[in-house]
């Protein structure tokens, strides 16, 4: 598969909708609006200086988000790029190795920043659905000698590509988990999505992430709040991730505001979660009703739905602007294909509306 040149940022193609009629946003989920709980909870939030110690709205998400996981502490950071690259900063050296997915966002979509800010180097191996061969992995761990970068840290993703969604199971986590540690790597867990992984396998985050050393979760993503990732771990990661994120600017005052709304999302929205994955497998049954080539449908599913235009023998770019005409909005991944997310802001009729849009511009 290859690799977009779009994260979950704007598009500035489609930037012209006129905001006043009602916008299907199927790009990421991303685009959710908080809800009036959080809205509420951070105008009443009691706030103090994190930088401090002393806001105890932050306390108390780290200390919720640190027991959801089953994990020692956590760490409130401002986005999903800031938290995986304070991570890596945390648990690596200058000039170490780390070994990446070819298609994961920490590779591709963070500015270069684990050579920039990290000075490391990457090691990217290709995926089959998300998982690596392990015999793949055991061939990248570099034996210790005075020539060689030294292999630090394993970098998994779950749910895995952004344009995917792909939820890996606790098996194959535990598996490379063993891997790593065996030969004496760190395993750092991308879990963006982390929260979709677990409800699409009727499982816990923390049974889950049981065997991952450190990872982190957007709380702005399905969870819906409008700012944050955390990062999770053991009390002594954390510390050295609290002491990064200051180096790089990312300490904060007054946080507790945008740490309510967090609070919210993680209490309650994490709960919701099926009703986007139930949407997202209607969509995909809905256009592979349509045409069977424009969807994966071996393909598991959480709450991103990828579609094949190219498959069918269409250009995905008119498609979009015929859609963005109807006020519908989708990204596009490159010529052929493109991605549809469903979340919090998309409810069943949209699914239908889309579909029904779709199947006119095909036909």
């Amino acid at each position: 598969m290859g690799n977009s040149k779009h994260g979950d940022g704007a598009d500035s193609r489609q930037d012209t909708i006129d905001m006043n009629e009602k916008v299907l946003d199927f790009r990421s989920d991303t685009v959710t609006q908080p809800t009036d709980a959080m809205r509420a909870a951070m105008a009443a939030a009691v706030v103090g200086d994190d930088i401090m110690g002393e806001d105890p709205t932050v306390a108390r998400l780290e200390a919720l988000a640190a027991a959801r996981f089953g994990k020692e502490a956590a760490l409130f950071l401002i986005s999903g790029t800031m938290a995986n690259q304070v991570a890596v900063m945390a648990l690596t050296q200058l000039g170490d190795e780390i070994i990446v997915g070819e298609e994961s966002h920490l590779f591709n979509l963070e500015a270069g920043g684990i050579a920039g800010l990290s000075g490391v180097q990457a090691r990217p191996l290709r995926s089959e659905a998300g998982r690596f061969d392990a015999d793949a992995v055991r061939r990248a761990i570099r034996p210790r000698g005075v020539q060689s970068p030294m292999s630090r840290l394993l970098c998994l993703e779950n749910t895995y590509d952004l344009h995917r969604g792909i939820p890996l199971p606790a098996e194959y986590l535990r598996e490379m988990a063993d891997l790593a540690h065996e030969r004496d790597l760190l395993v750092y867990l991308d879990g963006a999505r982390i929260f979709n992984a677990a409800v699409s396998q009727n499982t816990t985050v923390a049974a889950l992430c049981a065997p991952i050393d450190a990872l982190q979760f957007c709380l702005c993503k399905g969870l819906a709040a409008p700012v944050g990732a955390m990062l999770v771990g053991s009390r002594a990661f954390i510390d050295r991730a609290r002491w990064v994120r200051q180096r790089l600017g990312g300490g904060m005052r007054q946080a507790g505001h945008m740490a309510a709304a967090g609070i919210v999302a993680l209490e309650t929205m994490s709960l919701r979660l099926g009703e986007d994955h139930d949407n997202a497998c209607r969509l995909a049954e809905g256009l592979a009703d349509i045409d069977a080539r424009l969807v994966d449908r071996l393909l598991p599913l959480t709450n991103v739905v990828q579609i094949n235009f190219g498959a069918a023998g269409r250009d995905a770019t008119p498609i979009v602007v015929a859609l963005q005409a109807r006020q519908i909005r989708i990204r596009q991944i490159d010529a052929a294909r493109c991605r549809m997310v469903t979340h919090w802001g998309i409810k069943r009729d949209d699914v239908d509306a889309a579909l029904a849009a779709l199947r006119d511009i095909l036909r």
